[in-house]
């Protein structure tokens, strides 16, 4: 299987249908502390919607859009990373993250948001990865900060989650900063 180290302990690897059970299991750990702020959890309840929303992902994946990468740590699922949208033909693309609370603390969304980050602009030419995100969620915003994004302004109550309107901040990285910041 393809797999990206990110830690001795921990890999990123792409998210496919076959692994329904495991997410679905994911999603059952982590349903609170990742519905928080993302809808996956509220998507994922039974073992035949965990696959829905894998295959579903698959087919945008295939279609060279979004993409649905996982993180396991000690050879369990516990997070993950995606292309929640992919416009090559606009160059532009935005990454998300999530984790269920085993995995928070090691660093490893910021080291799996890098790769896909590199590889949107090195491999596949992107102009621009943008980063949308909850103005409660301080755990992702920290992670948009580390990996050098910038704040561009919040779209007040865009978002409508389990009820609630929330606020949405909008961060991005384009390929001529990325470029100043390594050579610097």
């Amino acid at each position: 299987m393809f797999a990206i180290d990110l830690a001795e302990d921990a890999q990123l690897f792409p998210l496919e249908v076959w692994h329904a059970e495991e997410f679905l299991a994911h999603m059952d750990r982590g349903r609170e502390s990742i519905g928080e702020f993302i809808g996956f959890p509220d998507r994922a309840t039974d073992l035949e919607s965990a696959r829905e929303l894998l295959r579903s992902n698959a087919e945008k994946s295939a279609a060279d859009g979004a993409r649905l990468y996982g993180i396991r740590l000690g050879g369990t699922l516990v997070g993950g990373v995606l292309f929640r949208t992919f416009d090559a033909a606009q160059g532009t693309c935005e990454i998300g993250c999530w984790m269920e609370p085993a995995g928070t603390g090691r660093g490893l969304v910021t080291t799996a948001c890098r790769v896909l980050i590199d590889w949107a602009f090195d491999v596949r030419g992107m102009h621009r990865v943008e980063w949308y995100v909850s103005s409660g969620n301080s755990k992702s915003i920290a992670v948009a900060e580390r990996l050098g994004l910038t704040r561009e302004g919040v779209l007040r109550q865009r978002h409508l989650h389990r009820g609630v309107r929330h606020d949405t901040e909008i961060w991005s990285l384009l390929a001529p900063e990325r470029t100043a910041a390594r050579t610097a």
